[in-house]
């Protein structure tokens, strides 16, 4: 009788471990879940963005087994952003430590302005050569111009043909202060200042540094102002 109450007693201890180890097993990390946490991730990232948001997760790859996480986490990792085709990464910290990738899409649909008809280099834009377009502002160029301020009054460091995307670092701002005038410097200090005549030895936009002679000869640097002023500070 002892016999046979030790061995039900070792098969019911061998029915619990497989219970047990089955239940573990099943306990695996659902897939889709994790692609939601991802783009959610995306959505609080890309608040703000200029246009409409259209987000993209990829598939996580079905051979991939991740132990169930109660709060998987998800980040950014080093070179990636919120912007165009992208990565994502998510990970656990317990009770099974894991991190895996996604690949993803963020899109962003808005208005950008195009040239509305040809513009030569050096040429001034005014509102009659800016029109908007509507597209994927993510597959364009860096810098792409979004607003008519960031336009108006200033010009192209080339030609360009109608209904070509402007970006920022192809307009340049009108100059301020021109090569060989005579120009105004004024500098000053704690408790002075002092202004006196001078020629410029370059083209400068309002905020950039220009360079000017003196009638004494002596050459000083300064930054150049609205009116033909470059400021010397000490």
């Amino acid at each position: 009788m002892k016999t046979f109450s030790r061995a039900l007693f070792s098969l019911l201890l061998l029915a619990v471990a497989h219970g047990a180890a089955a239940q573990e097993s099943s306990a695996r990390q659902e897939h889709d879940a994790l692609r939601r946490v991802a783009e959610q991730f995306l959505r609080t990232q890309s608040a703000g963005l200029p246009g409409q948001v259209n987000i993209r997760v990829g598939q996580i790859d079905s051979r991939l087994q991740l132990a169930a996480c109660a709060a998987p986490e998800a980040f950014l990792p080093p070179g990636s952003k919120v912007w165009g085709k992208t990565t994502i990464g998510l990970r656990c910290a317990a009770p099974s430590p894991w991190t895996v990738y996604v690949g993803a899409t963020v899109q962003v649909i808005g208005e950008y302005l195009v040239t509305a008809a040809p513009l030569v280099q050096g040429q001034q834009i005014g509102n009659e050569h800016l029109a908007k377009v509507k597209g994927d502002l993510t597959a364009l160029p860096p810098g792409i111009v979004t607003d008519a301020s960031q336009a108006l009054g200033r010009s192209p460091v080339m030609s360009l043909r109608a209904g070509m995307p402007l970006r920022q670092d192809i307009l340049r701002s009108p100059s301020v202060v021109q090569q060989g005038q005579v120009i105004r410097v004024v500098s000053g200090g704690p408790g002075f200042q002092v202004t006196a005549e001078a020629r410029s030895l370059t083209n400068a936009a309002a905020g950039q540094v220009a360079q000017a002679r003196t009638a004494s000869g002596q050459v000083v640097s300064g930054i150049a102002r609205a009116g033909g002023v470059v400021e010397v500070t000490y």
